[in-house]
């Protein structure tokens, strides 16, 4: 498997925008310089703690998502102000637009 840094462009209105730009950012470090110093000082393989790594946060679900980073949270209070402050219907059509799509984001896990 190739563990190579997230380089993509996306338009602002992709549904997974977020997403994207937390994988592009979180991916710029390397991390099997401290995946290796774990090994060494245990004794379980890279290959096992790479997997390990992968299937603690995979079983965790979405709760794990909003454990790590509440941006999720700040973001949809920003959709909810948003609307609020403009007060239109439009305005609340967005909101909800945008929740709703986050809400889906967050039940894929």
């Amino acid at each position: 498997m190739d563990l190579k840094p997230y380089r993509d462009t996306w338009l602002p209105d992709d549904r997974h925008a977020n997403f994207k730009s937390e994988v592009a950012c979180y991916t710029v470090a390397d991390p099997l310089p401290t995946l290796e110093n774990l090994s060494k000082g245990t004794g379980i393989p890279v290959g096992c703690l790479i997997r390990y790594v992968l299937v603690k946060y995979a079983a965790s679900g979405s709760e794990a998502l909003m454990a790590m980073d509440p941006i999720v949270f700040r973001q949809m209070k920003e959709h909810v102000e948003r609307a609020e402050e403009d007060g239109s219907e439009a305005a609340k059509l967005r909101a909800y637009t945008a929740l709703k799509d986050m809400i889906a984001w967050l039940k894929l896990g």
